[in-house]
């Protein structure tokens, strides 16, 4: 008999599973027991739940998006000026729950699967969007003109920083941010 309530809470750990599984493989090259075995239950239940080893891997770029989004309304919240909303949205790039070492891994194995399925290729191109509105609300006060331009060149730095830290072992927010942070003391004014 099924337990009242047990759904969400095995969903849950099956998305943790798989983001834990992704990060430590490096790769999307990790099997639906593998990813149960993390969670504790059996793979026929991790099957019931999401159907396919994609649909896993949807559900936890979901939830990532999500977390994203989280951090960055939490971030955003009390902002009050152009230039605090602009370092709001770096700190939510690289806040803890965001860049942490088995997330960074996700995020670069969702780029990949984003080349060979078409829903996560939706999904980051929503995440994109809104980066890009978040930075432009932010950077047409201060640069006018020169917006589109620095959010574009600010999203391909963070893209660059997350892919370096995935490639390096490295998850060093603060160096991340750093980074980001000498690149807008050349364009502010």
């Amino acid at each position: 008999m099924p337990r009242l309530g047990a759904e969400p809470i095995r969903k849950a750990a099956l998305i943790n599973a798989t983001i834990a599984t992704i990060g430590r493989a490096g790769s999307l090259d990790v099997t639906v027991a593998q990813i149960a075995r993390e969670a504790g239950m059996s793979t026929a239940l991790a099957h019931h739940y999401f159907g396919s080893k994609e649909r896993i891997f949807l559900a936890a770029m979901r939830h990532i998006l999500t977390q994203y989004r989280e951090t960055t309304a939490r971030e955003l919240k009390d902002v009050d000026s152009p230039h605090s909303r602009l370092m709001a949205l770096i700190r939510a790039n690289f806040g803890q729950a965001n860049f942490e070492r088995e997330t960074i891994a996700a995020w670069l194995n969702f780029y990949a699967l984003a080349l060979v399925d078409s829903e996560a290729a939706r999904l980051l191109r929503v995440y994109h969007r809104r980066l890009r509105s978040n930075l432009l609300v932010a950077l047409r006060p201060l640069v006018g003109a020169e917006a589109e331009a620095t959010a574009r060149t600010l999203g391909a730095l963070i893209d660059g920083v997350y892919l370096r830290a995935a490639l390096s072992d490295e998850a060093d927010a603060d160096a991340a941010e750093g980074l980001i942070l000498a690149y807008l003391e050349k364009v502010l004014p």
